[in-house]
């Protein structure tokens, strides 16, 4: 994973390991600019910084320029550090970099933050910087691995967190770990190391209602609990923009495809795994898998696919998102 290799990074860099490049890039924003930050924080003193470190933007400088600054030697200082931020904007003449990847000044730590994009890894300048320095990709999640992520974060920085919480936090933020980071941030400041993060704190200090989401309206329809389910949408439809319709109709489609995998496991106990979801979770599956059989479970993925095409004003006369999830729920429950 690359929580993985940014920790064994930033582990490197800590016991002397310090690379002459470092290349990152990739979707997911977070990693490069922890590892940038980690770098520019710790490689050299303060006393040290005022004339060896040096940033730099991709929209101000050439590639050639890069090697310039990258090929000074340091002053009273063992080394020099060049980070270059938003480097995707020399994407066109980014390979202009091989001859010194090649050959790379020691006492200089090029880190180059190349985000939102990937170097053509077919490509000379990211096999040569495989072998001379540190190539890194920061993918992005997929939502169903975020709450995991959130587990593994928290528990190195001595904290715990609830799933219902977790997944409270992943509904509202979705996979951005920046954000997400930045929320979990936030709830440090208010509990003590070795505390639990919960759905009530959750809820009284980020402003994400633990009783009206889409994982409590996914939890009312698994347990066929009608009355709950229609007081959520009632919720939704007074309040549209915190709750899109989009997001409902993603997670409950995601929810049954789910469950219909569910039906088809010869081996229950696969299922965290065939599913991708934590175990804690699993009890949802069973109880909704008895009351949905399989082919109601079809018949309700084809519903939300015909009130998704509604709410996207296919065959529908201008339905307000309250009507169409009414109507939804009403296939659901029929």
């Amino acid at each position: 994973m690359p929580l993985d290799k940014a920790k064994s990074i930033i582990s490197g860099i800590k016991s002397g390991d310090v690379k002459p490049i470092y290349f990152l890039m990739g979707e997911e924003a977070y990693y490069i600019d922890g590892i940038a930050k980690y770098i520019e924080d710790t490689i050299l003193s303060e006393e040290e910084k005022g004339f060896n470190q040096m940033v730099l933007y991709g929209r101000d400088v050439s590639v050639e320029d890069i090697i310039s600054s990258a090929k000074r030697y340091p002053m009273m200082a063992e080394r020099q550090v060049v980070i270059v931020k938003e480097a995707q904007d020399l994407s066109r003449t980014i390979e202009n970099l091989v001859p010194y990847a090649e050959n790379p000044q020691p006492t200089t730590v090029l880190v180059v933050c190349y985000k939102y994009k990937t170097l053509d890894k077919r490509k000379k300048l990211a096999k040569v910087i495989g072998k001379t320095g540190v190539l890194f990709e920061g993918k992005k999640l997929y939502e169903n691995q975020v709450p995991d992520w959130i587990r593994r974060v928290l528990a190195g920085r001595g904290y715990t967190i609830t799933p219902k919480a977790s997944q409270m936090l992943v509904e509202f933020l979705g996979n951005d770990l920046g954000k997400v980071n930045n929320e979990l941030e936030k709830l440090q400041l208010i509990i003590e190391p070795g505390e639990q993060i919960t759905p009530q704190l959750v809820e009284e200090n980020i402003g994400i209602s633990k009783d009206f989401n889409n994982f409590e309206l996914q939890n009312a329809i698994g347990e066929k609990d009608i009355k709950k389910a229609f007081r959520i949408i009632q919720h939704f439809a007074q309040n549209p923009k915190n709750h899109p319709l989009v997001m409902t109709m993603a997670l409950l489609y995601n929810f049954f495809s789910k469950l219909l995998k569910y039906h088809a496991l010869a081996n229950k106990a696969d299922a965290p795994k065939v599913l991708g979801v934590n175990p804690y979770f699993i009890k949802d599956y069973q109880l909704a898998a008895r009351n949905y059989p399989m082919k109601k479970v079809s018949a309700i993925i084809a519903s939300i696919r015909k009130i998704d095409m509604k709410s996207k004003g296919v065959g529908a006369a201008n339905l307000s998102q309250g009507d169409l999830l009414k109507e939804l729920l009403v296939k659901i429950f029929d």
